[in-house]
């Protein structure tokens, strides 16, 4: 019962010992009021209320759950239990240092994939890749790129134009590219606060051996094998889950006092375990031995985690967006079978978040982690994605970059080409790249990326052109908007010589070229290898003499299933083929980090395997 009238606000402080208030409501002197509110997390909650300036009394409320409770009510947490998200560990304490932010030139990289890191361990593992594990964007950020400027950039994007001509190492056949060199003029880059809620995948799949997959080639459920790390290599005897919860605690010391921090969990459905405040007012430690408490339950229901971490969000919309920037960072193996399980509809969802301002980052876990969903859905703008793979190499991920993960900078590049003499066939580095047409290559979001020595890191868009007539002027008209919505243009004359041998302008140009080819040659072995599994087919290779090396089919649920590697004759020569020619470039470029392409190409051409298993007709 209310003792005077005026505006009332519940408090609550959470289990983690972070306090935000649940209510805020005018009251009226003598009536009586309830409310009621979902606890999403085991553990101590303290609730009181302010009114007219004084505080109330607190009370203490202790919600626990025992497993006999939880088998006699299965369905409990989506009617209004509490969530089984943790175990009664002992408390670990994870003490991270914040790393400062690098001050310095910048470059800029497409949005999208910021690795191939599941393309690599399912090889190194043995397994089959999907095709979408080895994107173009993704694969050049790997890499760092002369972009070909020639003068200082003074804006925040001043765009390139480097071509080259070049002939099929298969077939011969001379092809004809541009490259779009994406610069910056900002020198001392810095990011603005960040209002970011981590959005943590806690469903059966994530309890899963991080290094092994949860479902076979069959789809039934893999039995966990058990004590199999190597001395030194213990991170590869952990579960996806522990992985993830390390990867939260990681995050939170790249905070600041004054960022806002909010955690929520799903598995078949969604819970808040953190509210969004500033870091500065959480008790860290507390909150990080709550993170590594977290266990894995039951299904995965991606859409009733971005719904509640999206609510988060509401009322700081209406904050100043040039303070604050807004992020959603989603862990998960991306295995979703609750809820919108297709990529239209999470899409949507990230669409409209993107529209209001809050943009999503992917991080997979895992080496089932599905990037097929990822790398469909991260199209919006705003967004991108990693793979993780140990706990230690995503800190330093996060130690070398995280302040560029979450500041998009350019939105809607646009590049119309005026060429009676070509058209686009192919755009490579952008995730956008089948909306290409003939004369536009769009692209949704640039990202800050490092700049060493000139060079930038995956900060080249690959254009590969088809020849019309002997015509080799090109006009490129470039327009984007800034974050603020402002917008700019850019417009410059390309003119690519009549020529019957190789030339690059460049050695950014020359790498991103060789890079494709190895990308779309692995693609074209992965989508037939997969097809002729399933097919019962004998293998016919989409890469020959005569084609050379084509532009990759993808073929277009999301529970990804183990296949074994498998290296058909035919692409273990092409693969042999193409590793000299790799080897050559190599050279040629003077990038040594190249070695690793080598590797893999050496394995796959030596690679025989177990046939037995492969139908042939």
């Amino acid at each position: 019962v209310a003792g005077e009238s005026g505006e009332l606000e519940l408090f609550c402080r959470y289990p983690t010992g972070s306090v935000a208030a649940l209510y805020n409501s005018s009251v009226q002197s003598g009536r009586a009021y309830t409310t009621w509110y979902q606890a999403g997390l085991e553990g101590d909650y303290e609730l009181w209320f302010a009114l007219g300036g004084s505080r109330s009394n607190s009370i203490k409320i202790q919600v626990s759950e025992s497993a006999e409770e939880w088998e006699s009510a299965p369905g409990a947490a989506a009617g209004g239990g509490v969530s089984r998200a943790t175990a009664m560990a002992p408390a670990v304490l994870y003490s991270i240092a914040p790393q400062a932010a690098e001050a310095g030139p910048i470059g800029l990289s497409a949005g999208g994939a910021k690795d191939v890191n599941s393309f690599r361990e399912n090889i190194l593992q043995d397994y089959l890749p999907l095709p979408s594990d080895l994107t173009y964007e993704g694969l050049f950020y790997d890499y760092y790129f002369d972009t070909g400027a020639g003068q200082e950039c003074k804006k925040l994007f001043c765009p390139t134009y480097s071509y080259a001509t070049s002939r099929d190492p298969i077939s011969s056949e001379m092809q004809y590219y541009l490259t779009v060199g994406l610069n910056s003029g900002i020198a001392d880059f810095q990011r603005k606060k960040i209002n970011l809620v981590v959005v943590l995948d806690y469903s059966g799949s994530m309890g899963s051996p991080f290094d092994e997959y949860y479902y076979d080639r069959f789809g039934n459920l893999v039995e966990p094998k058990m004590g199999d790390a190597e001395e030194g290599d213990m991170e590869r005897g952990k579960t996806k889950m522990q992985i993830a919860d390390e990867s939260v605690v990681a995050l939170l010391g790249h905070l600041k006092q004054q960022d806002r921090f909010g955690l929520v969990i799903f598995s078949d459905d969604a819970f808040l375990v953190d509210p969004l405040t500033a870091v500065g007012d959480k008790d860290l430690e507390r909150l990080k031995s709550r993170i590594l408490e977290i266990k894995d339950y039951s299904g995965t229901n991606m859409e009733a985690g971005m719904e509640k971490g999206t609510a988060l969000f509401d009322r700081l919309l209406k904050a100043n967006k040039s303070e604050y920037e807004n992020r959603i960072i989603f862990l998960t193996d991306a295995m979703p079978n609750i809820g919108e399980t297709g990529d239209l509809g999470l899409y949507r969802m990230l669409e409209d978040n993107a529209d209001r301002g809050i943009y999503t980052t992917f991080i997979g876990i895992g080496l089932d982690f599905n990037s097929q969903l990822a790398e469909s859905i991260t199209k919006v703008k705003g967004a991108n994605y990693y793979s993780v793979h140990s706990s230690s190499e995503f800190l330093q991920r996060m130690d070398d970059e995280f302040d560029f993960m979450v500041t998009p900078l350019v939105f809607d590049l646009r590049l119309h080409l005026e060429a009676p003499g070509y058209e686009i066939e192919k755009v490579y580095g952008s995730p956008e790249a089948d909306l290409a047409t003939g004369e536009l290559m769009a692209v949704n979001t640039l990202f800050p990326s490092k700049s060493e020595e000139g060079e930038v890191k995956g900060g080249v868009i690959l254009v590969k052109l088809r020849k019309l007539s002997d015509d080799g002027n090109l006009i490129v008209k470039a327009s984007y908007q800034d974050r603020e919505g402002r917008s700019d243009s850019d417009e410059a004359v390309v003119e690519i010589p009549g020529s019957s041998s190789d030339f690059y302008e460049n050695s950014g140009i020359r790498k991103a070229i060789l890079l494709t080819r190895y990308a779309d040659l692995l693609k074209n072995w992965m989508i037939d290898e997969r097809r002729a599994a399933k097919e019962g087919w004998q293998i016919v290779p989409s890469v020959t003499a005569a084609n050379g090396i084509v532009v990759p089919v993808e073929l277009g649920e999301w529970e990804r299933q183990s296949m074994p590697l498998a290296v058909a004759e035919q692409y273990r020569q092409l693969f042999g083929l193409f590793e000299g020619y790799m080897q050559t470039e190599m050279q040629a470029i003077g990038d040594d980090t190249l070695q690793q392409e080598v590797e893999i190409l050496e394995k796959l051409q030596g690679y025989q395997g177990d046939e037995a298993g492969r139908l042939r007709k």
